[in-house]
């Protein structure tokens, strides 16, 4: 089953067409500088390997350097439509070209191509997110971390609905409480960068093929809960920034001060070129001391 959601009542949305925020000369220099890449949808197919070994590149080729990379998930092709084979091989893919091509440490989260759902596998040890996080060394699906000032928090968004058919984007109860946990027990001066699959907050929604005169938003595109987790946000001002992909389109909304990006995919239109009018690409942010930031998406072709 589908689930649809509406976007209601949201005031104050603003679709930012400019790549730069904050442009404020007394900031001093970035205590951070991150790439943001998701939705690579590794295969040994159409070139992927060596355009995403491109991309890696092209981040280290960076001047100022970059510190670090955030992969927003969705790393192998999908776990869903390949046998076991197919699936071993693609992560086998994605481990050797992140240790040959890359000096960057990287942190990750999950994508809904990441997770095993297949029908006939229901109750064996693949089922599930534990394949994917074994690969990532995940011990958790959601973490912090705190890196030169800046508090980054990687969230789980990708859920089976209800009827344990499809997936929607939300937190659920347990992981709700803990990010609640999270950003009180976080100094109210230190900023925080949030990264998900599921965009939290999106308007790439309004340009899908909906149907004329009536917009419907996917479960699966956006996260459900949107409203319960602005609403913590507008708690906590030292929320700036959350990341995401999973629509393979870039936009940013600003909501509430808060930024909420969607860089795009690294693997464009799955690797068939541009998505829509986005091209293939990655985020590049630089974080500064006092919670500002700048950022803009990097095509790498």
């Amino acid at each position: 089953m589908e689930r649809r959601s509406a976007l209601k009542n949201i005031g104050g949305l603003l679709l930012a067409p400019s790549l730069v925020l904050n442009n404020n000369s007394d900031r001093g220099t970035p205590v951070l500088r991150v790439a943001h890449i998701t939705d690579v949808h590794l295969k040994n197919d159409l070139g992927a390997p060596q355009k995403f070994e491109k991309c890696l590149h092209h981040i280290q080729r960076q001047s100022p350097k970059v510190d670090l990379i955030l992969n927003g998930g969705d790393v192998v092709f999908d776990m869903n439509k390949e046998n076991i084979d197919s699936i071993n091989a693609q992560w086998k893919l994605v481990n050797g070209i992140m240790k040959n091509e890359s000096s960057l440490p990287i942190h990750y989260c999950m994508g809904n191509h990441d997770i095993w759902w297949y029908e006939d596998d229901k109750g064996q040890a693949l089922y599930g997110k534990k394949y994917a996080m074994d690969q990532l060394s995940l011990a958790k699906p959601y973490y912090s971390m705190v890196q030169n000032g800046w508090k980054i928090i990687v969230l789980d968004s990708v859920h089976l609905d209800i009827d344990n058919t499809w997936y929607i984007g939300k937190l659920g109860d347990e992981q709700f409480a803990w990010l609640k946990n999270e950003l009180e027990s976080t100094d109210a001066h230190t900023p925080v960068m949030v990264m998900s699959h599921i965009p939290i907050l999106t308007a790439l929604l309004m340009i899908e093929d909906n149907i004329v005169n009536r917009w419907e938003m996917l479960g699966g595109d956006m996260h459900t809960d949107t409203a319960k987790i602005i609403n913590l946000f507008y708690q906590h001002p030292n929320v700036k920034l959350c990341l995401s992909g999973h629509l393979h389109m870039r936009d940013k909304v600003v909501y509430n001060n808060v930024t909420y990006l969607c860089n795009g995919a690294v693997s464009g239109a799955w690797w068939n070129g541009n998505r829509r009018e986005t091209a293939p690409g990655y985020g590049l942010i630089d974080l500064y001391a006092d919670g500002s930031f700048d950022e803009r998406y990097v095509n790498y072709l």
